[in-house]
């Protein structure tokens, strides 16, 4: 067997199931789960129609370069959302969800015959940045995800934190914006700042950019290709985005989203994706041109993230440090007495709600863990569920604020 399997950690919501596996919660709550980060909205009519019409297309084996019609969908959308324009035949690569790109990305970039070949992610951090750095051969790097009052949402990443010996060395870095769990969208300062160290060192910048349409405000986020034009940087070089349907079109069970950027980096990683087999299915190609070419069911649906922000966040405030993000789904809400996953069990046990510990994101390093003492609530449910949730977090706050 490949050793490198030796080095992946349970991921967290093993370790959370192993953790609660004992805990029977009192029947007369029902269950609310707001651990995992699932869209729970409706899937788009036209989305459901578009693959039931696609169904012809199963009879052929897919490009794994996509189909010229679903690329060039995603070159408009681009257009319209970043004011970028990108050649659809070069820079735009369908891919069949974000999750399995950023994975693949890792083992097309990272040349494991260099000396300590290094890849940097924030922490706490989407767990499959993790996995992809060491199954690639490379060590992993930390910049910790902490709390910023001059930062827009209140948290940023301390990119200054990695020591310059370690950006010499490092292939690859991993950005999530919006964040994810913290919701921080990256600026155009700190673009700029990573921009002039890729430069500097050579790595590649794999921008996860998957809860992009969710926000507050009328400003929706920056993103990276937007940042690389406004800064000259029109060829994208060692800039590739990452984004996903899931959330932006409430198709998780779909599997699609696409990468574009770069287009020397992406003929490298097409010729990979060439031999791993990873083609997006034809009906999957004809929903993603529907779902790609509608803004409509985007804006229903972020309008029902905003009402559940609006309803849960001033609720929860009155008993956890908690605000809410830029953007994204997620509350990163700091717990009284300091143990998450105390609270989280605890929290299970009487009430029957459901939270991701945040030590469960994070990493040690150098004695502390970004993420302890926090839990992430994935508001997915619907708004009267996530109200209820909160009400039952609120009671539950105030008997550990209150208890002798």
């Amino acid at each position: 067997m490949n050793p490198r399997l030796a080095l992946l950690r349970t991921y967290p919501f093993e370790r959370l199931r192993t953790m609660t596996a004992g805990i029977v919660p009192p029947a007369a709550y029902r269950a609310i789960n707001l651990g995992i980060g699932e869209p729970r909205h409706a899937t788009p009519e036209l989305v459901k129609q578009a693959l039931i019409d696609g169904l012809a297309g199963l009879a052929s084996y897919p490009p794994t370069a996509g189909e010229p019609a679903l690329r060039e969908a995603i070159a408009a959308w681009i257009g319209r959302r970043y004011d970028v324009a990108v050649d659809p035949k070069t820079q735009v690569l369908p891919v069949n969800g974000s999750r399995e790109a950023l994975f693949a990305f890792a083992q097309t970039v990272v040349d494991a015959t260099r000396a300590e070949p290094t890849v940097v992610c924030p922490n706490p951090f989407y767990q499959i940045y993790e996995g992809a750095a060491l199954l690639a051969g490379a060590r992993i790097e930390f910049a910790p995800i902490e709390p910023d009052p001059t930062a827009r949402g209140g948290f940023r990443a301390r990119w200054e934190e990695i020591p310059a010996e370690v950006w010499r060395r490092t292939q690859l870095l991993y950005l999530c914006s919006p964040g994810n769990p913290a919701g921080e969208v990256a600026s155009l300062a700190e673009w700029r700042t990573l921009f002039a160290l890729s430069d500097e060192h050579g790595f590649v910048i794999a921008s996860d950019e998957c809860y992009s349409e969710i926000y507050a405000g009328d400003e929706p986020p920056l993103g990276s290709l937007e940042a690389a034009r406004r800064l000259g940087r029109a060829d994208f070089r060692r800039v590739v985005s990452f984004t996903s349907l899931s959330k932006r079109s409430n198709v998780p069970g779909m599997r699609s989203g696409f990468v574009a950027g770069d287009a020397d980096v992406l003929a490298q990683f097409l010729r990979y994706r060439t031999y791993h087999g990873s083609a997006m299915a034809p009906p999957v190609q004809r929903a993603s041109i529907a779902a790609w070419s509608d803004e409509a069911h985007v804006a229903a649906n972020r309008a029902l993230y905003r009402a559940k922000f609006e309803r849960v966040t001033p609720m929860l405030a009155a008993v956890l440090d908690v605000r809410a993000p830029e953007a994204g789904f997620y509350l990163w809400a700091k717990v009284p007495g300091g143990d998450d996953v105390e609270f989280a069990l605890g929290l299970l046990a009487q009430y029957n709600v459901t939270v991701l510990p945040g030590s469960l994101l994070g990493r040690d390093v150098r004695g502390s863990n970004p993420g302890a003492g926090r839990i992430r609530l994935a508001l997915v449910a619907g708004v009267d569920e996530c109200v209820e949730a909160a009400e039952r977090i609120v009671d539950f706050a105030r008997t550990r604020v209150c208890a002798p």
